[in-house]
């Protein structure tokens, strides 16, 4: 979307000189982890020189905002969105054929056209630049994005496509696709997810042409930002817009879900600003959609200075686990025909119940150590963990955090969970993976191990 959500983050990651080489589609290739056990060989890409990434057939060279993993380069070309009978497939499927149905254009075509095969490789102009985001902003931070250089990144939102589809004449449209960030570990995220974006725009004449006396309604106005609007948008455009998308987004949650089915807490305040609709799942209250008005100076740029329109997002995941009862993000990922068979059904409104497979017990492992005197973040030691133990890693929680009351060094305990999602672990597989992730915190991190 085109607003400064609060859920873009970015990461950093040190440039230690790599030792460790494994033969990649007969490619000699640098791990970053000298503890990595071994790498798929469907790579979607290859580090063919200590100084350059190779992503879906092209070069891109390292520099000193380069911190993508090998773990998350092997994501890239999955495209879970568009594998046939994959849950996250299914949600797209229905929602595709919602905005289908229900939004025809003049000509008796869909209004809305739907993009699913954009590249998840896109530049920093893109993800950020045209969405207006400030140079200084949070969201640029390398804490929180894969970066493959100071120029190109792996999309943090769909939204990295939103100018270039407006600019092409697009007014209706859904994009959907991979995107990716740094953030915690637990059972509702995970560095790779699936969004959707929907974007209309309007014309004068198409927002107040069933309005009475619309006619002599205007889009623009001359006039200064209010908490209510922007300072070139009239109030009655605004309301208009609003209760559109107010419209659009409550038919597509009782389409998926149906009345009734869960609790949406949903607030339209007639500003600019995004607004957010979260629903309550087992307990928790997770954001499904952000939406909101587009910022004019975004549209006027994209060269459609002469409409007005709102934006959305929505996660798949969090739908997909809502709808179908799935429990765990890392389930999406999963080959055991166990899990995929469940989703083989004869079309994409059939009503399925996850049925889990056997819980395989937890081990459980902390981690010790005193923090670098320059700058850490949790998300750094988040993404090595996840390099190296994969989905082996269900969770882990910052258990404790002690500053030393004389040498003011400041200490973190991890409390990392594993668990295999389709048989039982070892002891002795698990100790394996969380030495190295010791060895790899000191060596990467620059930490003094507690171990």
């Amino acid at each position: 979307m085109a607003m400064l959500w609060k859920f873009m983050r970015v990461a950093k990651y040190s440039k230690a000189a790599l030792s460790q080489k494994v033969k990649v589609r007969g490619t000699i290739t640098h791990l970053r982890h000298s503890s990595s056990k071994s790498i798929p060989s469907d790579f979607a890409a290859n580090t063919t020189l200590l100084n350059t990434v190779e992503l879906l057939g092209k070069d891109y060279p390292r520099d000193d905002y380069s911190n993508v993993t090998e773990k998350i380069l092997s994501k890239v070309g999955k495209n879970l969105h568009n594998k046939k009978h994959h849950p996250l497939w299914l949600i797209k499927e229905q929602v595709k054929d919602h905005f289908y149905k229900q939004y025809i254009g003049r000509f008796g075509t869909p209004l809305f056209s739907v993009y699913d095969g954009l590249s998840p490789v896109v530049t920093v102009q893109q993800n950020f630049d045209s969405l207006l985001i400030p140079q200084d902003h949070v969201s640029r931070r390398k804490e929180d994005n894969y970066y493959l250089n100071r120029e190109h990144m792996l999309r943090a939102h769909t939204s990295a496509h939103q100018w270039d589809l407006i600019h092409s004449g697009l007014d209706a449209f859904l994009a959907v696709g991979d995107v990716y960030r740094r953030d915690t570990i637990d059972n509702t995220h995970y560095p790779v997810f699936h969004q959707m974006e929907g974007i209309r725009l309007f014309s004068c004449h198409e927002l107040f042409c069933s309005v009475k006396g619309g006619e002599d309604f205007q889009l623009f106005e001359q006039g200064h930002r209010t908490a209510h609007k922007q300072e070139s948008h009239t109030m009655e455009a605004v309301r208009l817009v609003e209760f559109n998308l107010k419209q659009v987004l409550t038919k597509l949650m009782t389409h998926i879900f149906g009345d009734g089915r869960l609790w949406l807490d949903c607030y339209f305040p007639f500003t600019h600003p995004s607004f957010e609709m979260e629903v309550n799942f087992q307990g928790e209250w997770l954001e499904v959609l952000g939406c909101g008005v587009m910022e004019q100076q975004l549209v006027n740029s994209a060269g459609a200075q002469d409409k007005i329109g709102w934006a959305f997002g929505l996660g798949l995941e969090r739908l997909a686990m809502i709808l179908y009862d799935i429990p765990d993000i890392r389930l999406f990922w999963s080959e055991d025909e166990r899990f995929l068979k469940q989703f083989i059904v004869p079309h994409v409104y059939q009503k399925i119940k996850f049925q889990p497979l056997s819980k395989y017990p937890p081990l459980i492992n902390d981690i010790s150590f005193w923090l670098p005197s320059e700058t850490y973040s949790k998300n750094d030691f988040y993404d090595l963990a996840r390099t190296i133990g994969g989905d082996l890693i269900e969770k882990v929680v910052l258990l404790d955090e002690f500053t030393h009351p004389k040498t003011k060094k400041v200490s973190h305990c991890y409390r990392i969970t594993y668990r295999h999602p389709e048989r039982t672990l070892t002891q002795d597989e698990v100790h394996d993976i969380h030495q190295a992730i010791e060895a790899s915190a000191v060596r990467e991190l620059g930490v003094e191990g507690r171990f």
